[in-house]
Parts: structure tokens; C-alpha cells; sequence
């Protein structure tokens, strides 16, 4: 059946262009039978540019063709098993804490990340930072959409915000006397895994402007100790998209400044973010991201512990808030075909202010002369925008006291989570700390000579088995890639999957991001006895 499963991928592929070039249809961003985008630009349909602008209130559409090749692609070529470990590891990072902290809190011993892009360039973020004038991991996980501008500067920003916000009061006084005197700042985080090269090294001076006048707010709060954690995971979610709102409708004279900003601004992305301070975890979620806990208990059995709800039409609760803050004469329209407006997926984001502004702000914003055909700025109003905003980037946070039979946890864009379970996850985490343990057991228990060590290369290359994987964020990317609707890997199609050009991949996956967290379990339980 894998070779079978194979072709149908590549197959399906190959007519998927023919379609597009024959027919060049407009149609949802990455729209397919397999992956829904975060984005919808326009109902589906043969609707002209004239027809869509008139629906949306007059605003143009530009065209949203996916595919623009003219020469059939040649399918048939598939990447080795050496290619597919190749390309499925090349994201990997892997690290001891105390090798790269030495005040982190010894409830973490080490951590994994991996990212497998589907979009091109690849639009999740994942960072990794200390606080450094006060205790703390923080792990993030940014999933954008509509572009990669927004999660790169929440990826860059967010954890900033956050580590200011728990600043206390004399520490923000040092911050402000070092600006006024021009002296170097106080370092503010460590960077364990930074979320990529930045875009916006010319524009940190503005950032940094804004970040000022936030701490300079919290100074203003006389709290002597500053916010405890989770008003400060609150209070930074919503600073930091309040800025990004603010810093495009400010008169900015820079041009690339100016174009920058508008990118983040109307590219949108959610965002999971946890902070690890001894036993205290706190985790802040806005959208669809998740974030869970792998929990071994006294008798030895597994269980995933959630600490994050998807925001989405799914979630009950989410979509009764919405019916809260909107008219009830939108009942019907606030959420249609699963979607917020019926364009997008996520119920909470940064960015993204076409569901925040008025028609009227974005209208005078966008008729300052850009060139939003370059910038890839999607000119759109939803039908039925009649009570923005409709879109907040408040997050759910959630607080969990750390006990020793917590022994991992893990953050990922839902690229993962569309395709895996939590109790898959789980199962597979675990399922690869048990392979560490284990030293090759083929090997180990018999007698290793050339020729058997050759009969059982052999024999793993003719069953399609891979190496191993060190990293246990690899080894979800891969499960994910690669499993059949009965959970089972299947080589042949995870190489298929890995094959197709990057045009198509992301009608068939999403972009994967993924930090598995693990946790010291004896410095747990002794902090629980001494508490």
C-alpha cells in the first residue's frame, strides 16, 4: 500500500498543476483538499476581481495564483532515506541548559527544537530565551500567516515585553537612568535559540522606543516588585500588538521602516509562550498553537496533561465570547464555514488589524502610497464587517505547579497538531526517551561481525527503517510527515511528502515547529518537600 500512497501524492500533485495552469482560477490562499489555510481571502467560487471587490466593500483584491509554472513538474524522483534524514533533521537544535545558563531554574535539564517549513519562506518562528535580571526560561512557539513578518517580530519582540513586564521597580529605574545618560543598557535576555536572522536590524531603534515607553508605563505603577507572572504574560501579548497596530498609523519618514511595519501589521500570527521559573510554569496562548505535558505516574503509566485550548470556532467557549463582545444580529456571521468572518481560522492573532481597524483607518493607512502588489499586502474586508475588531491577541494563561512525574513538556505550531493527537505526541516522546536508553539492541545481543552487521543494514535499508532520531522534535516532525490514516510511518510517503516542490507542499502539510522541554524530576520533587 506504500508505494500505492506514494504515487496518489505525487499524482494528485502533478493534476493540481495542470489545473492551475489551465483553468487559472482564483481560489484561497493555499486552499486544498487536505490543508485549510489560516488565511481565506475570498468565498470560494469562479467570482471576478470586480465581483470580490464590490463584496468586500469596494477594496480590490489582488490575485492569488499559487502555481505559475509552464513546464510540467518531473515527479517521479524521491528523495533516499539518507535525503529524508537529511532534510528532516537540518532544523535541529539541541541543548543542556546548565551548558548554556548558569542561574536557570534546575527544574529544566535540556531541551529540542526542529522546524520543517511548508511555505516558502517558511512562516512559524520558535525562540528560546533566559531572563536575565530576573528568574525564568521562556520557550515560544509563533505561527504566522499571511506572510512571515509578523511571527518574526513577535519571535523577536514578545520576550522582551515579557521580560520587562517582570522587571521589578528598581531594576526599570536602572533601565531608564542608563537611556538618559546614553549608558549601556542592562542585558536584558540570553538567547538559547534565536528565532532566525532578523529583518528588522534597522529598525530595532524604534522597537527599542516603544519598548521604553512601556517600561516607563510600569514605572508609573509604583509596584515596588513588579507584575506578578501572569499579569505580565497578559499585560506584554497585548502591548506588543497594540504597538504593532500603532507604529503603521504613526507618520514614519524611513521608507523601509515604513514598509516593514505595514508587512507586520496586516500579516497576523498566533503565539504559545511558557515561562519556567523552579516548579512555577505558566503558560500564555494566543490562537492555535498548544503547548501540553507528558506525565508519568507512580505506577508507570502515561498521560497528557493539556495546558492550552486551540481558539478557534471548535472551542465552545471561544465562540461564545465572540457572540459576547459583537451584536447579536451577527450571531450568524461572526463565525461562518469554522472561520472568524469566514476568512480566518484562529480566533486570537497579533496582527492581522484588517479584523481590528475600521474600514476607514485602514483605508487612510493604506492610500499613503504604498506599493502593496510588492509589500504581498492582502487589500481585504470581509463581508459582514460591521463591529471591529473582531480579532484580539489577549491570551489564555494558564498556571501549573511543576510535581516530579512531569517529565516533559511540549510547544508546537499546529502543523503538528492537525495531524497528531496529544496522547500521539506523548506516545512518541516517550516512546524516543526509550530508544535513547537503548544502545543498539540488534547488536548488543549477538555477536558482532562484519557480515552480521552487514545482514542487518541490509535488512533495516530493504524494510525502509530510518536511524534513530537523537532529537525527539524530529521525531514528531517525522511521524507527522509521514504516518497513514491508521498511524502507522510509512517511509514511502514521507519521502513523497519531502519530494514535492515547494510551490505544492503547502497544499499537502503545513509548516512544523516544534521544543520539547525536559524536566528534572528530582529537583522537582525536592522543591516540593522543601516548600
Amino acid at each position: 500500500m506504500s508505494s500505492t500512497v506514494s504515487y496518489w501524492i505525487l499524482s494528485s500533485a502533478r493534476k493540481t498543476v495542470a489545473t492551475l495552469q489551465g483553468g487559472q482560477r482564483l481560489y484561497s490562499r493555499y486552499a486544498s483538499n487536505r490543508i485549510k489555510s489560516k488565511w481565506r481571502l475570498f468565498p470560494q467560487g469562479p467570482a471576478t476581481l470586480k465581483d470580490n471587490a464590490a463584496a468586500c466593500g469596494g477594496i480590490a483584491l489582488r490575485k492569488a495564483y499559487r502555481h505559475t509554472s509552464t513546464e510540467e513538474e518531473d515527479f517521479h524522483l524521491q528523495l533516499s532515506p539518507d535525503q529524508v534524514n537529511e532534510v528532516l533533521r537540518a532544523g535541529e537544535s539541541a541543548h543542556k541548559i546548565l551548558d548554556l545558563v548558569s542561574r536557570a531554574p534546575d527544574s529544566v535539564l535540556r531541551f529540542e527544537s526542529n522546524q520543517l517549513a511548508a511555505n516558502s519562506p517558511v512562516e512559524d518562528r520558535g525562540g528560546i530565551a533566559a531572563c536575565l535580571q530576573t528568574n525564568g526560561l521562556l520557550f515560544g512557539i509563533f505561527d504566522g500567516h499571511g506572510g512571515h513578518a509578523c511571527a518574526q517580530a513577535v519571535s523577536e519582540r514578545l520576550f522582551y515585553y515579557v521580560a520587562v513586564s517582570l522587571m521589578s521597580q528598581q531594576t526599570l529605574e536602572q533601565m531608564e537612568e542608563a537611556m538618559e545618560s546614553m549608558k549601556p543598557l542592562l542585558p536584558i535576555l540570553q538567547w538559547l535559540k534565536h528565532p532566525g536572522d532578523s529583518i528588522y536590524k534597522d529598525v530595532t531603534s524604534v522597537h527599542l522606543d516603544h519598548l521604553r515607553v512601556y517600561w516607563q508605563e510600569l514605572l508609573n505603577l509604583h509596584m515596588e516588585m513588579g507584575l506578578n507572572t501572569e499579569e505580565a504574560l497578559m499585560y506584554s501579548f497585548q502591548r506588543l500588538d497594540s504597538d504593532i497596530s500603532l507604529e503603521i498609523q504613526a507618520p514614519l519618514e524611513d521608507e523601509m521602516t515604513r514598509n516593514l511595519s505595514l508587512q507586520v501589521a496586516f500579516s497576523g500570527a498566533t503565539a504559545c509562550l511558557a515561562h519556567v521559573d523552579g516548579v512555577h510554569l505558566h503558560v500564555a496562548n494566543a490562537g492555535d498553537c498548544r503547548a501540553i505535558l507528558g506525565v508519568q505516574e507512580d505506577n508507570g503509566m502515561w498521560s497528557c496533561l493539556p495546558l492550552t485550548q486551540d481558539h478557534n470556532a471548535w472551542n465552545p467557549a471561544e465562540l461564545s465570547r465572540l457572540k459576547r463582545e459583537h451584536p447579536q444580529s451577527e450571531d450568524r456571521t461572526v463565525i461562518m464555514e469554522n472561520r472568524l468572518l469566514g476568512v480566518l481560522m484562529p480566533c486570537r492573532a497579533f496582527g492581522d488589524v484588517q479584523l481590528k481597524w475600521s474600514k476607514e483607518l485602514q483605508r487612510s493607512v493604506l492610500e499613503r502610497g504604498f506599493d502593496t502588489e510588492a509589500l504581498n499586502i492582502y487589500q481585504f474586508t470581509p463581508p459582514h464587517y460591521y463591529t471591529p475588531p473582531y480579532l484580539t491577541a489577549r491570551p489564555e494563561v494558564t498556571y501549573h505547579r511543576l510535581r516530579p512525574q512531569d517529565k516533559f513538556l511540549v510547544l508546537a505550531s499546529d502543523g503538528l497538531w492537525d495531524v497528531l493527537g496529544n496522547e500521539d505526541v506523548v506516545r512518541l516522546v516517550v516512546e524516543h526517551l526509550a530508544e535513547e536508553g537503548q544502545h543498539k539492541p540488534d547488536l548488543a545481543q549477538r555477536p558482532t561481525n562484519l557480515g552480521l552487521m552487514q545482514s542487518l543494514l541490509q535488512q533495516r535499508k530493504a524494510q525502509g527503517l530510518h536511524v534513530a532520531d537523537q532529537n525527539a522534535a524530529t521525531r514528531l516532525i517525522r511521524y507527522a510527515v509521514g504516518n497513514n490514516e491508521y498511524g502507522e510511518m510509512e517511509p514511502e510517503r514521507l519521502s513523497a511528502m519531502l519530494t514535492l516542490p515547494e510551490d505544492l507542499a503547502r497544499m499537502y502539510r503545513d509548516d512544523i515547529t516544534v521544543t520539547v522541554v525536559y524536566f528534572n524530576s528530582e529537583s522537582i520533587g525536592a522543591s516540593s518537600k522543601r516548600s
